[in-house]
């Protein structure tokens, strides 16, 4: 038999020390992250699609507010020289097993699952690597592992986009994980201004019968396990 929580009350002073790291995330200037040596940083955007920020059952206005400051990232970052771009995109199979945990979205063929115009028409989007994925994993049945073969000087990854518990969780852990495992030296960066995640309010999901999702607590908490396992988490990238 499970062991019986109170939450509400046990989990308080966790959640008030959550806010204070939270509100204490320093930011780091883009310039030294880059320090010169652009060949050697790759930024990574996930889930900046259609059916995450305009349209289909899983749109969500928190993630369509990314769409600005992840774009103006690119342009930064391409202005300091940097031209490993990448951009993993949910491309669903309709008969994925993953639409038995949420609705059927973004797939193949479908607007959904197209980048949104805003980094679909960068200047540079031509150079920019897009990278189809059937799971919240960048990695598990895609190329991703095979473009980084091809790239062994990368050892600085920036991972911006959607959503900070799910497929930018996944992202971020599996580089983190695999520099761990293979004694890699590997910055993995998350800047907390240009990743998100949606909001299920528990009456909405009591209504609809649905998992509820506290946006606020699931994008902080995820932030701090992701720190807590040494991915590099900070405010924003200036």
């Amino acid at each position: 038999m499970a062991r019986s929580m109170n939450l509400s009350v046990e989990a308080t002073p966790f959640l008030r020390y959550l806010d204070e790291w939270y509100a204490a995330l320093p930011n780091l200037a883009l310039s030294e992250v880059i320090a010169g040596q652009p060949e050697r940083v790759a930024l990574f955007s996930i889930d900046m699609i259609n059916g995450f920020c305009k349209e289909g059952p899983l749109s969500s206005p928190r993630v369509g507010a990314l769409i600005a400051p992840v774009a103006e990232l690119f342009t930064r970052a391409h202005s300091f020289g940097v031209r490993s771009f990448v951009l993993t995109q949910d491309t669903h199979n309709p008969n994925t097993p993953e639409f038995a945990a949420y609705p059927p979205h973004c797939i193949a063929g479908t607007a959904e699952s197209q980048a949104v115009v805003e980094l679909a028409q960068l200047p540079f989007a031509d150079t920019i690597t897009t990278i189809t994925k059937n799971s919240l994993s960048s990695h598990l049945g895609t190329r991703l592992d095979a473009w980084l073969r091809e790239r062994p000087r990368l050892d600085t990854f920036i991972i911006v986009g959607d959503c900070t518990d799910l497929c930018v969780y996944s992202a971020a852990m599996h580089l983190r994980l695999e520099a761990n495992a293979l004694n890699l030296q590997r910055r993995v960066i998350v800047p907390a201004a240009a990743v998100d995640t949606f909001d299920t309010p528990v009456s909405v999901a009591r209504e609809l019968g649905i998992f509820a999702h506290d946006g606020d607590l699931h994008h902080v908490l995820f932030l701090h396990h992701m720190a807590q396992n040494g991915v590099e988490v900070v405010a924003a990238l200036t």
